[in-house]
């Protein structure tokens, strides 16, 4: 990585040198552990032995202790010597800058120049008197009203109206902007880590943590500094974010110490001491080389909300490698690359955008060249004048009115409403969605569950309470349906049992007294592990003087929990050198390595094969049934001599005997079945994927209402649900996942490759016309594969790990279930409100279009002006998307079935909608035009001169126009069909503000207007009918609901329009892909060239491995991780054989020890 750089950058962005730090009183400097970050391995154990003797003499330098950490009373010293844990955020975009990007708009220039030049030429005067009549119909009529010098008042009205619109558009991005930061924020902010001050375990946020720091780190966890490892049980590391190597690292205290900020703990526990963080950590150092401090050129290329998002995934992105160049491009990949931001809708939106432009543009097109042409034959052949050079002038001053009609046409035409619309939809719906407990990762994923048709579950946690309490035990041959009596049990059978919880526990593990009056003990870590510690309280004994006795770092071996293993070993050496393990895991896996098991006396008796199939029948599956979850508590002794080969795994967790079986209640959460009737009823499969036994499984899905006795449904273990999907070979067939699948309910003792594998099955499926749009829960460090792989993936916000959370879209910060239901509701509320929205954008479009068209081509000139169109302009996109995209979402949204990734855009209700209101409006206009004069026995406004005043008769018009869109506005509420308009207008303040607001502006608009908006003021009977013929409106959408779509064949065809905007294969194309659609080509070009550069290698590597797999190209390349190394885990996923994808997979589960199969 050059030192030279990060010295340099050290230099000027710290200003402290390797003197001031040893000033600072403390025994290192920051480079110099900077220095020793940068060994791996043996390097680095040399180099602490020879620098600082071991690790107890670096912690002494650093002022620390291993074992009491931090006192807490330096903390600020030590963030002025070593820096902070935080790497600088770029720096937002100023207002002035957006403003600046705003005014970019091609359409928005266009009218710049245009008015600019009608500026300059209304101040020029034809020389001579006479010379107005020479000019012809050019000037005729201008003087006569002594308005000539008002003609400047047109361009500087355009030139005021596109200061409007431009600081409307950058004030919506400046607050998009904003809001995404404070998403950022609490996004960093929810990441907390375990460390120990002052003899205390404490949770930090990962910004606190400073250099001296000793932090405890467990399965799971993100790691959020670069540090040394003091104490560890069997730990590994994926380090491939930094190495791409896939292998996980096994790190100890003696052999490889070095932890660096940003890789993932894949298994075992351990503490260690922080030696850098912020800018000075292997992450912060790349970042300083990518310039995270300062903006960087290719900034300006990304799309804000990929800039943000991007930021998301960086803020957790590792970072360092010895590859150097290679390694920082692959970051700036992953990190920019964060994940495919154009969702669906916005895939359709931007084609039909594109469509409608296109459309716009040869409209205007024609009406320019058709005003010109009148106006030159009329002129210089009908009425033969000659063109006289004094009045070229004047003459061009009309061609410049044709162009601005012209251009206005297409402002008008142009729906650049419809971004604004999806941004102002999803970011109020972010914003509120967090109100609900879901912290939405990235946008897409909210507007994408609102097309969910399936949602994989875990059980532990989600469904039920994740509350475990032990009810019933097995234990000296008796089977007790409620905790015994510890007087019932004898002494050793009770000594042996309670060290073998207290000992073989995560530590960090504790159950602590209830924070209210008469509230339950709170439960601190692993929910399965405090169950079991709560039995030994209600045993009478107490689990922390044994841990005081044998401290952690005092056990001789641990083999912690994985989803391999599915069960949890501590080895500890007796006073006499001998050795006892105490295990502890899923009953049916450790019974079957139990060979003996303690009787009533506490004496060891032989533990036959029927033994067991006696005690699974009248034990385990009695407790299973009632919904209980299973665990096995057993020991085994060991002699001093020899001593075992404590790495040969197989025959050390193997002779065990059985102490005692925990039946452990979880009990549903109350609102859950609830919910699962609500999904039911929108459309929506629930399955329950957990590592549970098939049985407990089955009890929990019956209570939760995902299954009802009598049905036809599938349940099914990991097991059974393998031999029915692979082939001979030990491959996945999508032919036979599609036969287990549509009736698949429950997925038990599955490991997290089966939810891959499920996962995938259901999104590669063609059973179905619709491909299905899959939601999935998780929790566990392996579970990312299966979360990336999803349409929506959904972590745990408080028992999920680091890794599930950055493989998520959207944190659901209770891990309740109910929390998905919302989500789903608010997901098809903005697909909703856009489509509300773009009824409404469309009927405005079509007629202002049509209307600016005719008009111009049958009387000259438009009957709106364009001061008039650019209102019209702001009320239909900017008020519009403000009004109908912050509706907020009703329980109806529930009681119909997902919309589909093909559906199209435009639904045969919304047409005929359209074209009713169009047809309506058109009819209204054209009268006005052309006899609008003899109803209201006024002067007519066509054919009026340049620089004429404003006629009433085209006010009359303007204001019939407008406040017919106001009140279609109203019906645009409704887009199914619905009578009543008005049901609910009242729970969205925004919209009545903005309905109201806008009537007022059209007031003062039409009476105090003048010549810069064209209008004159209206008498009271004019307005009256104006509003007259507004609310028409409403009556006729009344008629419009009572036509039967089934009469009118030719809607569904007419709704097509963006049916081609799904491209073919639309789930397999990811971020990576390099067809992006006509609109974004033109945004991005110069971000797409980047982007493929970097994406090549990746993809030669994928090609690749995809052969070397056999698995299919397209699905490979569909989401790339950029998290737990799912290259691997996908080509895993097809490989012959089961078992071995469990090892190779071998990331451990959170749901520790009890959850047998890794994820409930």
């Amino acid at each position: 990585m050059g030192d030279l750089t990060n010295s340099d950058y050290y230099a000027k962005n710290q200003g402290n040198d390797v003197s001031s730090n040893h000033e600072g009183g403390f025994g290192v400097s920051v480079m110099e552990l900077r220095d020793l970050m940068e060994l791996r391995g043996s390097e680095a154990v040399v180099k602490i032995q020879e620098e600082y003797g071991d690790m107890d003499g670096l912690c002494q330098r650093l002022r620390t202790s291993p074992t009491e950490g931090l006192t807490g009373d330096d903390l600020d010293k030590r963030k002025e010597v070593y820096g902070e844990n935080l790497i600088p955020p770029k720096k937002p975009k100023t207002f002035l800058q957006l403003v600046w990007e705003a005014l970019q708009d091609v359409t928005l220039i266009i009218l710049e120049v245009a008015a600019l030049i009608s500026l300059g030429l209304s101040f020029y005067q034809p020389p001579g008197g006479d010379s107005g009549e020479s000019c012809g119909t050019a000037a005729a009529g201008a003087e006569d009203e002594g308005e000539a010098e008002a003609g400047w008042i047109e361009g500087a009205a355009i030139l005021l109206s596109v200061v409007c619109v431009v600081l409307v558009t950058a004030f919506n991005d400046w607050s998009k902007e904003k809001q995404f930061r404070g998403l950022q924020s609490r996004i960093e902010q929810e990441q907390k880590f375990q460390v120990v001050r002052g003899a205390q375990v404490i949770q930090l946020p990962v910004a606190d943590i400073v250099v001296g720091d000793i932090a405890q780190i467990k399965y799971g966890d993100l790691l959020p500094a670069d540090g040394v490892l003091i104490q560890g049980n069997d730990l590994k590391i994926d380090e491939s974010s930094l190495t791409g190597e896939s292998d996980h690292v096994k790190k100890d205290a003696d052999k490889d110490p070095m932890l660096l900020s940003g890789t993932h703990v894949m298994e075992g526990s351990g503490r260690m001491l922080v030696t850098a963080v912020g800018v000075n950590s292997q992450t912060g150092i790349i970042f300083t080389l990518l310039g995270a401090g300062e903006p960087v050129e290719e900034e300006k290329k990304k799309e804000k909300v990929k800039k943000q998002d991007g930021a998301a995934a960086m803020e957790m992105q590792p970072l360092k490698s010895a590859e150097g160049g290679e390694m920082e491009e692959k970051e700036k990949k992953k990190a920019n690359v964060s994940k495919k931001e154009k969702s669906v809708l916005q895939g359709k939106l931007t084609k039909l955008a594109v469509q409608i432009g296109k459309a716009g543009l040869v409209m205007s097109a024609i009406t320019v060249i058709i005003l010109v042409l009148y106006f030159a034959v009329d002129n210089f052949v009908l009425q033969k004048r000659p063109w006289l050079t004094e009045c070229t002038p004047i003459y061009v001053q009309y061609f410049v009115k044709f162009f601005i009609i012209g251009v206005t046409v297409l402002v008008v035409a142009v729906p650049e409403g419809l971004p604004l619309a999806v941004t102002i939809s999803l970011a109020y719906s972010v914003k509120k969605m967090m109100k609900d407990n879901n912290l939405v990762r990235h946008l897409d994923a909210c507007e994408t569950m609102g097309n969910a048709t399936a949602i994989c579950s875990d059980k532990t946690g989600t469904l039920t309470t994740n509350r475990m309490t032990a009810v019933a035990c097995y234990v000296g041959d008796v089977h007790y349906k409620e905790i015994p009596d510890p007087g019932a049990l004898t002494a050793k059978s009770l000594d042996i049992l309670v060290n073998a919880i207290s000992l073989n526990s995560a530590y960090t593990t504790k159950i602590l007294p209830a924070t209210k009056e008469g509230g339950l003990p709170m439960q601190v870590g692993n929910k399965t592990e405090c169950g079991l510690l709560g039995l030994v309280l209600d045993l009478k004994r107490d689990y922390q003087p044994i841990r005081n006795q044998i401290p952690e770092e005092k056990l001789y071996k641990v083999y912690t929990f994985n989803s391999a293993r599915k069960s949890m070993s501590t080895v500890i050496k007796l006073s006499d050198g001998s050795f006892r393990m105490y295990s502890k895991g899923a009953s049916e896996i450790v019974l079957k390595k139990c060979t003996k098991i303690l009787n009533q006396e506490g004496e060891p008796r032989v533990f036959r094969p029927r033994d067991k199939d006696e005690m699974v029948k009248k034990v385990i599956e009695p407790m299973a049934c009632d919904g209980l979850r299973t665990i096995c508590v057993a020991y085994r002794d060991f002699p001093a001599d020899p001593e075992p080969l404590w790495d040969n795994e197989n025959d050390i967790l193997n002779e065990l005997t059985a102490v005692c079986v925990v039946g452990i209640e979880d009990p549903v959460r109350p609102e859950v079945p609830d919910a699962i009737i609500r999904c039911q009823r929108a459309g929506i499969t629930v399955r329950m994927v957990t590592g549970d036994n098939i049985n407990t499984a089955r009890a929990i899905a019956i209570k939760c209402g995902i299954i009802h006795p009598g049905e036809d449904f599938l349940c099914i273990d990991g097991k059974e649900f393998n031999r029915r999907i692979r082939n001979e070979k030990g491959e996945v067939e999508q032919e036979r996942m599609d036969k287990v699948w549509p009736k698949l309910r429950v997925l038990a003792r599955s490991s997290p490759t089966d939810k891959h594998t499920l996962v995938k099955g259901i999104i590669d499926s063609c059973l179905t016309d619709q491909r299905q749009v899959v939601a999935v829960t998780g929790d566990g460090t392996n579970d990312g594969p299966a979360l990336k792989k999803a349409d929506v993936g959904f972590a745990m916000g408080i028992a999920g790990t680091d890794v599930a959370k950055e493989a998520s879209d959207i944190i659901l910060t209770d891990d309740n279930f109910s929390s998905i239901v919302k989500a789903v509701m608010w997901g098809r509320n903005v697909y909703d409100s856009i489509s509300k929205f773009l009824q409404f954008q469309l009927t405005v479009n079509v007629v202002a279009v049509i209307v600016a068209f005719t008009g111009a081509c049958i009387t000259q000139d438009s009957p709106l002006k364009a001061v008039q169109m650019l209102w019209v302009n702001l009320i239909m996109d900017t008020f519009a998307s403000l009004a109908l995209a912050t509706e907020p979402p009703t329980e109806a949204l529930l009681m119909r079935k997902p919309y589909g990734r093909n559906k199209p855009l435009i639904s045969s209700t919304m047409t005929k909608n359209i074209l009713g209101h169009g047809i309506y409006q058109l009819v209204i206009i054209f009268s006005l035009l052309f006899v609008g004069e003899q109803i209201f026995d006024i002067d007519s406004g066509r054919h009026a001169p340049l620089h004429s005043p404003p006629s009433e008769h085209y006010t009359i018009i303007f204001n019939t126009f407008v406040l017919m869109q106001l009140f279609n506005e109203i019906n645009a509420r409704k887009i199914h069909g619905e009578r009543n308009v008005f049901d609910g207008i009242f729970r969205n303040p925004i919209f009545c503000s903005i309905v109201f607001g806008t009537f007022a502006i059209q007031i003062v608009i039409v009476q105090f207007g003048g010549k810069p908006f064209s209008c004159t003021p209206l008498d009271m009977e004019k307005w009256g009918w104006c509003t007259f013929l507004g609310l028409g409106e409403l009556v006729w959408g009344q008629v419009i609901a009572t036509i039967p779509n089934s009469k009118l064949r030719f809607l569904r065809g007419a709704g097509q329009l963006t049916k081609k905007n799904e491209m073919p294969g639309d789930e397999d194309m990811n971020e990576d892909n390099e067809e992006i659609d006509h609109a974004e080509r033109e945004l991005r070009r110069g971000q797409v060239l980047w982007f493929r550069g970097l994406n090549r290698i990746q993809t030669q590597i994928d090609v690749v491995n995809t052969f070397k797999s056999g698995s299919s190209y397209q699905g490979q390349l569909r989401r790339q991780s950029s998290t737990t190394s799912q290259n691997q885990d996908v080509t895993n996923v097809s490989s012959p054989s089961h078992v071995s994808l469990s090892n190779a997979l071998s990331p451990t589960s959170p749901t520790s020890i009890a959850s047998p199969a890794g994820q409930c």
